[in-house]
């Protein structure tokens, strides 16, 4: 199945990156492990996988990265 979008974000309440993947007006959240300071290409590589696993499809241009904000 083909996704629509995905995107990494950092969710400060869990300190984990989410990525949601919109398929559709379905979205999918999972949570990944890698630590906050984690470049785009980790990012990116770990939303691939998470579409992987989820059995969907999506161009590597499609995931939208947001890093946090360093305060």
């Amino acid at each position: 199945m083909r996704a629509d979008f995905a995107e990494v974000s950092w969710d400060s309440a869990k300190s984990k990156w989410l990525v949601r993947i919109t398929v559709g007006e379905e979205v999918v959240r999972r949570f990944c492990d890698l630590p906050r300071n984690a470049g785009e290409q980790d990012l990116s590589a770990a939303a691939q996988k998470t579409l992987q696993d989820e059995g969907y499809d999506l161009d590597s241009t499609a995931i939208k990265i947001q890093k946090p904000l360093v305060a």
